[in-house]
């Protein structure tokens, strides 16, 4: 069996206020602390294997575990944020007066970020991702270091939930969920887990 933590990076200063999306934003003074938290929760795991989507704040937030158990992070670009197109970088306030933003937000099956990519092709990639690495190391305990909505869309799949539904997955910054695949089919083992404080 192939045991995946799902990592969302760490506080950085844009949430709660805008789309960072694949803009590089770094970690907070406080997501930076999360970080090593969050290295005290995984490094019990005794992960195989590191991977990260390319943007810094996943990087960075990989960066203790990866020093406490001297393994590499692999760069995985199946797992990097949504490309929001037009929107990044744009504040919520600002994309609250953009009907398309609301549409977005309301039918995820069918909308698609203006420029960007809709929530299939992201949810297809990243479950296409956890699929060939189990084939790959079907007995491996992999970390993936990625982002909020991402990770709602791999629950989704591998919990047969709707894309339009998947906002009610709740996936906070710095949180683990966990997903197990094996001969039997995947299960899902956990849900944002918070790391302690």
């Amino acid at each position: 069996m192939t045991v995946f933590h799902l990592v969302r990076h760490a506080q950085h200063d844009w949430l709660g206020r805008g789309l960072a999306g694949r803009e590089d934003v770094p970690l907070s003074p406080a997501g930076l602390a999360q970080a090593e938290r969050l290295a005290d929760r995984l490094e019990r795991e005794r992960p195989d294997i590191l991977q990260s989507s390319p943007m810094l704040r996943t990087r960075q937030t990989a960066e203790p575990l990866a020093r406490r158990l001297g393994v590499a992070v692999e760069t995985a670009p199946a797992v990097q944020e949504i490309d929001f197109g037009a929107w990044t970088g744009r504040s919520f306030e600002e994309l609250d007066r953009d009907p398309a933003w609301h549409r977005w937000n309301a039918v995820r099956s069918a909308a698609r970020a203006p420029g960007g990519e809709a929530m299939f092709e992201v949810q297809s990639r990243f479950a296409a991702h956890l699929t060939a690495l189990h084939a790959e190391h079907p007995d491996a305990r992999i970390v993936l270091f990625s982002h909020g909505d991402p990770i709602r869309a791999a629950l989704a799949h591998w919990l047969g939930a709707p894309l339009d539904l998947f906002l009610r997955i709740e996936v906070s910054p710095a949180s683990v969920s966990t997903i197990l695949l094996d001969a039997g089919g995947p299960r899902v083992l956990r849900i944002n887990e918070a790391v302690p404080e």
